[in-house]
């Protein structure tokens, strides 16, 4: 069975069982949730096989600033052995980091953090790197089943989402389709900094990474009960598209 399926199994199981039901699950609160969720020895049965990474979420702080050191100083290091990895990785994952990053394809967390192989890093991506409904899940799967220590929040240099943000709240732009609703969700960063010195979108990057993060403990109680406990750490960063490097955020 698969890790995700194992999850879902957990909320799926008789009534007889001492995991809700689908319909008990439904009426329950967050907090019920996530008391389940975190229950002893609730993350091996949801993970399946295998045994979540043994790193803190300070050392897989420094081992993400170690790698993203090695992507700028010496780029053409960071191939990675994929056929090995993958071999190793088919049957289990034990990722050390969780990845919120922009959907810009300029931006890929596997590579700029030192060529990571698979199942290192679990990675959500979108436009403006937001904390909606289905990333904020993928989040929770990642500490929760998945035992993942570290969350980092990863915005970027010139971010089209931020830019367009940005323009929506000084210039009253509007956008078609589903991506107006889209940036609307980025303009209470653009409002948080419009007017401070320096670089307007800049600062909105950096803004929207830290509102992001915050979002995260204040979204979700199973991510939130994590982290008072210690388990997990969020944190928000800066990605720049010229030099390479990453700024983590205080």
């Amino acid at each position: 069975m698969c890790q995700l399926c194992a999850f879902s199994a957990r909320f799926h199981s008789d009534e007889n069982e001492a995991v809700p039901t689908r319909r008990r699950v439904l009426g329950a609160s967050a907090a019920a949730i996530a008391a389940v969720v975190l229950a002893s020895g609730a993350r091996n049965a949801l993970a399946a096989d295998g045994a979540p990474t043994s790193l803190s979420a300070a050392q897989a702080l420094d081992k993400l600033k170690a790698g993203n050191a090695k992507y700028v100083s010496a780029p053409q290091v960071c191939a990675a052995d994929l056929v090995h990895a993958r071999e190793h990785v088919a049957k289990h994952q034990a990722p050390w980091a969780s990845i919120l990053s922009c959907a810009d394809s300029r931006v890929a967390p596997e590579l700029l953090f030192g060529g990571t192989v698979p199942g290192e890093l679990f990675v959500a991506r979108n436009a403006g790197n937001q904390t909606d409904t289905h990333t904020l899940g993928t989040l929770e799967y990642g500490a929760a089943a998945l035992g993942v220590p570290l969350i980092v929040v990863l915005g970027h240099e010139r971010c089209g989402a931020v830019a367009a943000a940005c323009d929506m709240v000084t210039k009253g732009k509007t956008y078609p389709g589903s991506i107006g609703p889209m940036v609307q969700a980025i303009a209470p960063a653009a409002q948080a900094v419009a007017g401070q010195a320096g670089d307007f979108v800049e600062n909105a990057v950096k803004e929207n990474a830290r509102q992001n993060a915050a979002r995260i403990m204040q979204q979700s109680p199973i991510i939130a009960d994590l982290v008072k406990q210690g388990k997990v750490r969020i944190v928000a960063a800066r990605y720049d598209l010229d030099d390479g490097k990453v700024e983590f955020l205080g």
